[in-house]
């Protein structure tokens, strides 16, 4: 890993009317639109969706270093990340992340190990770790 801090580059271009065009460099563009709440589409990528997305990837990447760490052998995770966008005193923020994790272990694993390193790994993400909502985690376990 590279020292702190690290920065990272977005780039988003648009017209007045359309999809937003999102570019970092090295990446694949994707586009965004308001979701359905906000009277967009619905069917693209949006600001919302994407910050859900981000805390659901960060929650796994962070879990794959966790695991290894502690050993923990698992076959496969699942992160489902719902966001509660809320009006409070006339300013709109995400005041709750639910992340429903099922993480699929070989049969004979400890479900306290597993859970532990879901745990850890919640607590670890840093794009969770920089929002003010509240972040909570549901853990279903698969043993296989």
């Amino acid at each position: 890993m590279q020292a702190y801090p690290h920065h990272y580059l977005s780039t988003a271009t648009a017209q007045p009317q359309g999809l937003v065009r999102l570019e970092s460099p090295g990446l694949t563009p994707i586009d965004s639109a308001p979701p359905a709440a906000f009277d967009g589409p619905g069917d693209q990528w949006s600001p919302e969706t994407l910050l859900c997305a981000a805390i659901a990837d960060c929650t796994i990447l962070t879990f794959r270093v966790v695991a290894r760490m502690a050993k923990l052998e698992w076959r496969a995770l699942s992160c489902e990340v719902h966001g509660t966008l809320e009006r409070i005193e006339g300013r709109t923020s995400f005041t709750r992340f639910v992340t429903h994790a099922t993480l699929t272990v070989p049969e004979g694993t400890s479900e306290a190990a597993a859970r532990a390193a879901l745990e850890k790994s919640k607590g670890a993400c840093l794009v969770s770790n920089s929002l003010s909502g509240s972040n909570t985690m549901e853990i279903t376990l698969v043993f296989a």
